[in-house]
């Protein structure tokens, strides 16, 4: 089991680039870089409701489930 992160779909689907992402959200380019590539354990809600916010979409947009073998590292 994954939660997998489709970030960079939605930037593309709403013609909005990382660095205006990061800059609304008050977080770095590398932490942002870090989240769509999914090696972050975790989110806090402020941040994800910041992203949404931005990107006028929801949580579901951008977290999917999927069944499977979980990384562990």
């Amino acid at each position: 089991m994954a939660i997998t992160i489709h970030l960079d779909l939605m930037l593309v689907l709403r013609k909005k680039t990382s660095r205006e992402l990061a800059h609304f959200v008050g977080i770095t380019e590398q932490n942002l870089s870090l989240l769509k590539s999914g090696k972050v354990r975790g989110v806090r809600f402020a941040t994800l409701s910041r992203i949404c916010e931005f990107l006028e979409c929801q949580p579901g947009d951008i977290l999917r489930f999927e069944l499977g073998d979980e990384k562990q590292t």
